[in-house]
């Protein structure tokens, strides 16, 4: 029994790392996985701030600064980050960060945390790769953004949070195009990928550990239901 998250690098290093955000999130997956042996977490973790920072310094230095070299900086940060979340866990998982969804894949803890793998596309590619490569029905989506709206909020004031959407609209909005560092609810190429393997995606703010208590026990949350 494996459920996939997708953890955004903006909820474990949104400035500085999150420690506080951390230590409930470490509290929320024990409590998860002690309750049936069975269960088992993917936990899939973005660049947040590091690969941000980075990406804008090296594009202040480099104005015309190579999409591919932008995103390996970012993706060197998901892997800061996931050796962090990893160590967290202990025992729980023994295995080493996937930074390659394609390759041999040992799983032989509680908990298999990955970071970014190549250019062209954030760590919801990596989730979803995942999520067909164990089995996987549904990825988690957790950032800063707690809802999909109907259009980009900041820009059109009439937009209105949805609770569920099929990948088709879905599409129609983040469009199908990689940007690096691009902040949309899901990744445009994970999505399509998502759409062709008929994924569900929870699309749910990050820092609402009640909120992710519901979702991993099927329960009744607050997020945006991508569907087929």
């Amino acid at each position: 029994m494996v459920k996939i998250l997708s953890l955004g690098g903006s909820i474990v290093a949104p400035d500085g790392v999150d420690t506080a955000f951390l230590k409930k999130f470490k509290t929320l997956v024990e409590g998860y996985l002690a309750k049936d042996p069975e269960r088992k977490l993917i936990l899939v973790i973005g660049g947040g701030a590091p690969a941000r920072v980075y990406q804008k310094a090296f594009r202040e230095i480099e104005p015309n600064a190579p999409a591919d070299v932008q995103d390996w900086i970012g993706i060197t940060a998901t892997r800061l980050n996931a050796q962090l979340v990893k160590s967290i866990f202990g025992d729980l998982c023994k295995d080493p960060v996937v930074t390659d969804p394609s390759a041999d894949i040992s799983f032989t803890g509680r908990v298999l945390v990955g970071a970014g793998w190549k250019p062209g596309f954030s760590t919801d590619f990596d989730a979803v790769y995942l999520a067909e490569r164990f089995g996987g029905k549904t990825v988690v989506n957790l950032s800063n953004i707690v809802k999909v709206y109907s259009d980009d909020p900041k820009k059109n004031p009439d937009a209105k949070p949805l609770d569920k959407i099929n990948w088709v609209d879905f599409q129609k909005i983040v469009g199908t195009e990689w940007v690096p560092g691009k902040n949309v609810p899901f990744d445009p190429i994970a999505a399509q990928k998502a759409k062709e393997l008929a994924l569900d995606v929870i699309v749910a703010g990050g820092k609402d550990i009640e909120n992710i208590g519901n979702i991993l026990e099927d329960r009744p949350y607050i997020g945006t239901l991508i569907c087929p």
